[in-house]
Order: structure tokens, then C-alpha cells, then sequence
């Protein structure tokens, strides 16, 4: 979908800032967001990055990384009927007193699921290809950035299939699909003034290429 978490290429958002020795969280907050998330159990990542994409812009661009994923969170526990309309404001507005707990065991990630899958069909494009993306412009959830629809690349690695995105955030289904690593030349996608002899590099869905 478009929307305002598709920014690559846009002007008038300032530079990236680089913060030295960033922390991994800023605020305790933060940590405790990142491991309600990782931890509830049936996840589904492209459903969780389309709940992000539907923030509205204001949102999106005020509340930061962490605070995303909380907004999208609180939206999700709402769709599915755990949290009842206003039980979250009413919440804070009568906060349940801290109980002092034993201090719990370091938290260790478990181990990634793949989204690798085997298919019976065989890629369609080889290393070296010339593609061209296509004008995708789904309502929904998509891995192909806009500023990277109707250009041309050439495929410079061929991965397995993968788990469709813009099927599964959907629940439709995983419905793999070969999955190739696309160069594009910088100027390609953003024209005479981008850095010459530059080149970008995008993991694309077959479904997003075409013959160049």
C-alpha cells in the first residue's frame, strides 16, 4: 500500500541522524515493548509491518520506532476483541498500583523461524537477467518500494522461494514465491542527481518483475 512508512527517495525529511553509541533502547519503555511483541506467540511478521503501515502519517512520524509498534499493537489487541474500546485510556487514567516482583530471568531470543519453502516450479529469471519492476500498486501490503516500481536492475542472486508477504498479511495463505536480489543503479531510481557509480541492492518477489 501507499503510505507514509513508504518515504525511500522522498524529500523534505531531513537528513538521517547517527547517533554515536546508540543504546539498543532509549527508555525502559521501550525494552518492555520489544518484549511484549517478540513474546506473544502465533505472530505473523508481514500482518505485524502492515499494522505499522496503517498508522495514520502523524503517527508515524511523531511516536518513533518503539512507539509504532505499541500503536500498532494497542490497534491489533482492539481488532481482535482482547482490549475493549477505552479500557486502555481508563487505564492510565487509574494506573494499578506496581507490585514488587523477583526479578525474572534474562530474556534470550529463541531461535528465527524460516520463511524458506520448497516449491515445484523452477525461478524464472537466472543471475545476470535484466528485469524490470512492475507497476505494483496493491491496496495492501507490499515488499516492492515505490520508488523502486517501474525500474530497471539486473538479478544478482537467486534465493529460495519464500513466503509471499503480500499474501500472508493478509491470511491468505504463504503462497511462496522465488525470491532474487536486485541491483538497480542509483541513478536508476533517483535520477541524474543521485551519487554516480552507486548502486542499490532490493530483495524482490518474482511477482514484482517482469523481462526487462
Amino acid at each position: 500500500m501507499n503510505g507514509i512508512h513508504d518515504m525511500g527517495g522522498l524529500h523534505g525529511f531531513g537528513s538521517v541522524e547517527i547517533e554515536p553509541g546508540e543504546p539498543v533502547f532509549h527508555s525502559r519503555w521501550e525494552a518492555r515493548v520489544f518484549g511484549i511483541v517478540t513474546s506473544l506467540p502465533g505472530g505473523n511478521l508481514d500482518a505485524g509491518r502492515h499494522g505499522l503501515e496503517r498508522l495514520d502519517p502523524v503517527s508515524y512520524l511523531r511516536n518513533g520506532y518503539y512507539g509504532r509498534w505499541l500503536a500498532a499493537l494497542e490497534r491489533g489487541l482492539l481488532a481482535q476483541g482482547v482490549l475493549g474500546a477505552g479500557e486502555i485510556e481508563a487505564r492510565l487514567r487509574e494506573p494499578v498500583p506496581r507490585v514488587v516482583r523477583p526479578a525474572a530471568p534474562r530474556w534470550k531470543p529463541g531461535r528465527r523461524p524460516s520463511y524458506a519453502r520448497a516449491v515445484d516450479r523452477a525461478p524464472r529469471f537466472r543471475v545476470g537477467a535484466a528485469v524490470r519492476t512492475r507497476n505494483h500498486q496493491p491496496a495492501g501490503h507490499t515488499r516492492l518500494p515505490a520508488y523502486a516500481r517501474c525500474r530497471s536492475g539486473e538479478i544478482e542472486r537467486v534465493h529460495a522461494a519464500m513466503v509471499y508477504p503480500d499474501d500472508h498479511a493478509h491470511g491468505r495463505g504463504e503462497n511462496p514465491q522465488h525470491l532474487y536480489t536486485v541491483r538497480f543503479a542509483a541513478r536508476e531510481l533517483f535520477g541524474p542527481e543521485a551519487e554516480p557509480d552507486t548502486a542499490v541492492h532490493l530483495d524482490l518477489f518474482e511477482p514484482y518483475l517482469e523481462p526487462a
